[in-house]
C-alpha cells in the first residue's frame, strides 16, 4: 500500500514558517499584503478565495478583496490593476481566472507588474522559471508539488520523471523545476498516445499527473517504488472529488497525494510564503531607493 505525501501537514510547517518571516517584516513596520481580483461569482473561484482568506489568517498576512461585476468592462479593470501595481502598501496580486469573455486574459496578465505576480501568470516570471534566474514567481500549484518532494526528502537527481499535461499553470514550469533539480523530465499530453503514455509512466520514477481527467491513471501506469504527485481537481460519476490517479490502482507506487489533502492544501500556503517573500524584495527595493 502507498505511503501518504500529507499536503495538510507541509501546509501546516509552510504557514509557520511564513508566519515567521511575516513577524520579522512586522518588525519592520512591514504588513504583508495581497489583494485578491475577482471578478463575478463563480463558485470555484469564491471557493479559493475562502481558502485563501483562511491560510491568510493563519499565516498573520493581511488580504484585501477587489470584487467587480461580471460585466465589468477590461479598461476598468486594466485601471484597477494598475492601481494595485502602484500601491506601495499591496506587495502581491492575485488575479482569479478564467475572467469574462470580455476581457483579454493575455492583455491583463500583461498589465501586472512581474514583482507584484504571486501566482505566476505574467511572462516576466514564467520566463525567470525558464531561465532559472528566479524573476518573479512559479506558479503556487507548480512550487507546491516541489514543497511536498522537499518536505519529504524526496531527491530527484537522476530520477525519471513523467510530467502529464502542458499547461502553463502546472506542467510546463513544473518540468522546468524538477529539472533544475536535476531530474530526467518527460512531458506527456492529450496529443501522447495511449500505449506511450503508459510506457513512460512505467518507467518513471517520479509521475506528476496534471491533465484534468479524472482517474485515468491505473494500474497500467503505476510501478512499485515511484512516487506520484496527483494534482487533478475532478468530479467523478458519484459526484465526488477525486485526482487524476485511480487512487484504488495506484497502491503499488511508494508515496502517493491524496485528493483531496495533497497538492491543493499546499497551494495556498505557497501563495502566502510568496506574499512574504514579494513583501520582503520590495522593501528591500525601497531601501536602496534612500
Amino acid at each position: 500500500m502507498a505511503h501518504l505525501l500529507d499536503g495538510k501537514e507541509v501546509a501546516r510547517v509552510m504557514t509557520q514558517r511564513v508566519q515567521d518571516k511575516a513577524q520579522v517584516l512586522r518588525e519592520k513596520g512591514i504588513r504583508p499584503t495581497l489583494a485578491i481580483v475577482r471578478v463575478g461569482d463563480d463558485p470555484s473561484d469564491c471557493a479559493y478565495e475562502k481558502g485563501a482568506l483562511k491560510r491568510a489568517e493563519k499565516a498573520d498576512v493581511e488580504v484585501r478583496c477587489h470584487v467587480y461585476d461580471q460585466e465589468v468592462s477590461q479598461a476598468e479593470l486594466l485601471k484597477e490593476i494598475g492601481k494595485l501595481n502602484q500601491d506601495e502598501t499591496v506587495h502581491g496580486v492575485l488575479i482569479l481566472r478564467p475572467l469574462p469573455s470580455q476581457i483579454d486574459d493575455e492583455v491583463v496578465r500583461a498589465a501586472l507588474l512581474p514583482e507584484k505576480d504571486v501566482d505566476g501568470i505574467t511572462e516576466g516570471s514564467l520566463a525567470g522559471i525558464f531561465t532559472g534566474t528566479h524573476l518573479g514567481f512559479a506558479p503556487c500549484t507548480a512550487r507546491a508539488c516541489m514543497e511536498i518532494l522537499d518536505h519529504y526528502q524526496i531527491d530527484l537527481t537522476g530520477k525519471r520523471t513523467a510530467v502529464l499535461g502542458r499547461s502553463l499553470v502546472i506542467g510546463k514550469p513544473v518540468a522546468m523545476m524538477t529539472m533544475e533539480k536535476n531530474a530526467t523530465v518527460t512531458i506527456c499530453h492529450s496529443r501522447t498516445g495511449a500505449a506511450e503514455m503508459e510506457r513512460i509512466c512505467q518507467q518513471s520514477d517520479i509521475l506528476i499527473a496534471a491533465m484534468g481527467r479524472a482517474a485515468m491513471i491505473g494500474s497500467r501506469h503505476v510501478k512499485p517504488g515511484q512516487v506520484i504527485l496527483d494534482v487533478g481537481i475532478n468530479m467523478n460519476e458519484e459526484g465526488k472529488l477525486c485526482g487524476d490517479v485511480n487512487f484504488e490502482e495506484a497502491a503499488a507506487a511508494d508515496f502517493i497525494t491524496p485528493v483531496p489533502g495533497g497538492v491543493g492544501a499546499v497551494t495556498t500556503a505557497v501563495l502566502m510564503l510568496q506574499v512574504v517573500e514579494a513583501a520582503a524584495a520590495q522593501s528591500q527595493k525601497l531601501d536602496m531607493k534612500k
